[in-house]
């Protein structure tokens, strides 16, 4: 049984019953693609079966400890655990924004540090990584 869970602001933390099924999921696929029971999972992160149980019912979440044990065990990155447990507030993806030219973001940030040399050599560097990456690509 699969439940889309809507996406939300990031302001907005989800929901206790979002929160149980996505951490009820997350612990769901990781015994499936390593082939374990309860039993094992629990064994494998140190933790008790009692507790792999109630996670996995949806009545506890695990402790940020546990989430750092699911973490290092699963291979997703420690933000994303703690996020699907309910302790970090869901970040929604958005596209990737345009990154403004270094000149103005240079002019903006540093405007005393950096003269029109320095920014114009930076510049160069940036173009010339650029094309190489592209030839990189292309062949």
């Amino acid at each position: 049984m699969t439940l889309a869970v809507k996406q939300r602001r990031l302001d907005i933390p989800p929901t206790k019953k979002e929160r149980e099924l996505n951490i009820v999921s997350f612990l769901k696929r990781i015994m499936q693609r390593r082939k374990l029971l309860p039993t094992q999972l629990a064994r494998d992160l140190g933790v008790s079966h009692p507790t792999v149980a109630r996670w996995l019912t949806g009545e506890d979440i695990p402790s940020t400890p546990s989430c750092r044990k699911l973490a290092n065990y699963s291979g997703v990155p420690m933000e994303k655990v703690l996020s699907i447990a309910g302790h970090l507030p869901r970040v929604t993806q958005t596209a990737p924004t345009e990154w403004p030219e270094f000149r103005e973001y240079a002019q903006r940030k540093y405007p005393a540090e950096l003269d029109e040399d320095t920014v114009t050599l930076i510049e160069d560097l940036i173009d010339r990584r650029r094309a190489r990456i592209r030839g990189r690509q292309e062949s």
